[in-house]
């Protein structure tokens, strides 16, 4: 019907962005607050620092095309991780309870899924 392949590049772009800001906002947030972050998620203070430091970085480069491809490989780890925990730690469902389930989770690894394999489109700093 319409001819939209001239605005891959734009929509992975958009794409690209809108992962990142997810993952940037979230690592910053467990930094401000590691102590806490750790005993949410039955981890330790260490291991909870180096993860939001891998999202935020992670974010980072997949907000600025740089090392796109490894960023969306490690973050699709930490979120594989995330999953893991939820499903057969904490027996959360798909949806879980309050919207807290691995539906959102699944959903990030697509849209990382989506930046490896196009490395990021056009427009990038650095591949």
């Amino acid at each position: 019907m319409f001819d939209l392949a001239g605005l891959t590049d734009y929509a992975l772009l958009l794409l690209r962005l809108m992962a990142g800001l997810i993952y940037a906002d979230s690592g910053y947030n467990d930094l401000r607050n590691p102590g806490a972050r750790s005993k949410s998620i039955g981890l330790s203070k260490n291991v909870a620092i180096f993860l939001a430091v891998a999202e935020l970085a992670g974010g980072a480069g997949i907000i600025f095309g740089v090392l796109q491809q490894l960023a969306a490989i490690g973050l699709i780890l930490i979120m594989l991780g995330a999953i893991q925990k939820k499903i057969f730690v904490w027996k959360t469902g798909f949806w879980g309870e309050d919207g807290l389930g691995w539906s959102y989770d699944l959903t990030l690894i697509s849209m990382l899924i989506v930046i490896l394999a196009t490395d990021g489109g056009r427009f990038v700093l650095l591949r």
